[in-house]
């Protein structure tokens, strides 16, 4: 073997042995005639000590540079008194070298292990070299001790991984789906999967009623930090199970990976949150509580209100006005702030920011400083320092629109002065959010989409959600963590009337229904158990469980924010013979 231990597990356990080791040169110091070199893998570093005594060792330990590629023989020793690094599990040792060989030499590389303040582009072009860096290496380590962690505890609760396809075929609902053209069938097209829903329900239908999968999947969409065109997907489906049956099960799965991973007790039960409630107190159905802010309402007392601004949006269909108190925020926010998160909403089309600084309770009217204060009657005032709580030194903001803007604008905002003004309370606050609506309203389209995915079911019955669509209830269920969406999921329709119903409600045809589903629509005629489950976003839950900022942090390669791999430099042409092959001609754009 040319490897005895990795470095990084080198400690006073192994005092007076000998030991091989393999690695890469952090960092070669010369002190005194005495060579020092930080050998670093996957694990970590041990200090190497090669003096003259060793003269072949030391004759090409004067030869090293940054990242050559070693192999060292030697022996574990204390280091020397006042030199211990408390850094490092090697801190109180060091390995005195026997021997040292070069493996492979090494160009300069374009930045140092250790540096903190490279670009992204640089690091993604050179990936195999970001990848060494510690900070990389602990992240993805963190990643696969996770995985590992969630196989070991479905697999206990008799879970069975089975694979479903990556050729599969376009779906109508969701994000754009990446293509991929059949040379033996000209013309027709493959997609790749945006999820395995529809296979894993089959699954369920075929008998085997709990199944996982660690599964990449793919959309083609605008990408934001927390997107990439492919990611990965810890999918999961039972049946026999119900909501409670099923969210308890992940619950378990979330905690004990914290806790095995991280050494973080997470709380039990998570907290349950009605998605209605999410949005009135938090204009979030992701809410992030540990931000101690909520939204107040006020549609009711701005209908009769002379400001137009307040009163239109208060009187139209789905319309809100609501408040965001900020405690302490008139002294704590310049005008520039202000105008700076006037334009920050503007983002979620939001008209404005309107305000009031809170200068003295007591004063009533005269106590209150804003534009605005003089549009409004007494009474509006009084509410909202009642509902508000206000107190002297707060500021309240406000927002006035359809409720969907209010939301998004009041929302994103709460967010963005919770994280300025360093309002976050403790490390982590897990939820779960439920009842969702089944459908939401597309202005544009002036039809119903889902608000899951169409194969949702609804609380009641056929009559009652083909009836009354806008209130229906799904049996859907998210879990979410500091504000981020992690998983989701639902209990499935499972009787064939239920699901043409609501295939109708959405607007797809029985033809369309028939060419889009056909096989799940049959599937369904031949004794199809309830069924429920979810998916959780891996490189979302990497991402918070690491402290990263994005979750091309915790991937091995990722595409850039423009779904490009800037280290292979795809997607790139390809040649005339192979489109030929696929029988396919490029339409060139001027």
């Amino acid at each position: 073997m040319m490897r005895s231990h990795y470095c990084g597990q080198v400690d006073e356990a192994l005092l007076g042995q000998e030991v091989q080791l393999c690695g890469w040169a952090h960092r070669r110091r010369d002190h005194g005639g005495v060579i020092f070199i930080d050998l670093r893998d996957r694990e970590g570093l041990v200090q190497v000590v090669i003096d003259p005594d060793t003269a072949e060792a030391f004759a090409n330990a004067e030869r090293v540079r940054s990242e050559f590629v070693l192999r060292v023989h030697g022996r574990v020793r204390p280091r020397p008194d006042g030199t211990d690094n408390p850094n490092l599990r090697s801190g109180k040792i060091e390995v005195l070298a026997k021997g040292l060989e070069i493996l492979n030499r090494a160009e300069t590389p374009p930045f140092q292990m250790d540096d903190e303040e490279i670009s992204e582009e640089v690091r993604l072009r050179y990936r195999y070299l970001d990848l060494r860096r510690p900070v990389m290496q602990e992240r993805l380590k963190l990643r696969a001790r996770t995985i590992s962690h969630f196989r070991r505890y479905l697999d206990a609760q008799g879970f069975l991984d089975i694979e479903t396809p990556m050729l599969t075929k376009a779906t109508p609902e969701g994000a754009r789906d990446y293509l991929v053209p059949s040379r033996t069938h000209p013309g027709e097209f493959f997609a790749l999967p945006q999820s395995p829903q529809l296979f894993k329900q089959l699954l369920m239908m075929a008998g085997f009623d709990r199944y996982y999968q660690i599964v990449r999947c793919f959309r083609d969409e605008d990408l934001r930090a927390d997107r990439q065109p492919e990611f990965t997907q810890l999918d999961i489906e039972t049946s026999f199970l119900d909501e409670a049956d099923i969210t308890g099960l992940m619950e378990g799965m979330i905690r004990g990976a914290f806790r095995e991973v991280l050494g973080v007790e997470l709380p039990e039960p998570f907290p349950r949150m009605a998605f209605a409630e999410a949005m009135s107190r938090f204009g979030s159905d992701k809410p992030d509580l540990r931000i101690p802010m909520e939204l107040t309402e006020l549609t009711d007392v701005m209908k009769t209100e002379e400001f137009k601004v307040f009163a239109a949006a208060a009187n139209q269909p789905r319309g809100r006005v609501a408040a965001l108190k900020v405690p302490g925020g008139s002294e704590k926010l310049s005008r520039k702030q202000i105008d700076d998160y006037t334009g920050f909403v503007g983002r979620y089309g939001a008209k404005g920011l309107a305000y009031i600084k809170v200068n003295d309770v007591s004063k009533g009217r005269e106590g209150l400083q804003s534009p605005i204060v003089k549009n409004l009657s007494d009474a509006a005032l009084e509410a909202i320092l009642a509902r508000t709580a206000a107190v002297n030194g707060d500021l309240v903001f406000f927002g006035a629109d359809k409720a969907k803007v209010v939301n998004d604008a009041l929302g994103a905002l709460r967010l963005k002065i919770g994280q300025d003004l360093d309002m976050i309370e403790g490390d982590w606050a897990p939820l779960w959010v439920v009842d969702f609506p089944m459908f939401e309203w597309d202005d544009g389209e002036n039809r119903w989409n889902a608000m899951h995915h169409p194969f949702t079911s609804p609380r009641d019955a056929v009559e009652t959600v083909k009836a009354d669509p806008e209130n229906a209830i799904a049996r859907a269920y998210d879990m979410v963590l500091n504000g981020t969406e992690i998983g989701g999921g639902s209990i499935r329709i499972h009787r064939p009337e239920m699901q043409t119903a609501v295939f109708e409600l959405l607007g797809i045809d029985e033809a369309q229904a028939k060419l889009k589903f056909g096989f799940l629509l049959d599937a369904l005629k031949f004794g199809c158990p309830p069924h429920g489950g979810l998916a959780f976003g891996i490189d979302r839950l990497i991402m918070l469980m690491a402290g990263a900022k994005s979750i091309r942090d915790v991937m091995a390669f990722p595409k850039t924010q423009t779904a490009a791999c800037l280290l292979t430099d795809a997607p790139a042409a390809v040649d005339e013979r192979q489109l030929r092959e696929l029988n396919i001609r490029l339409r060139r754009t001027p």
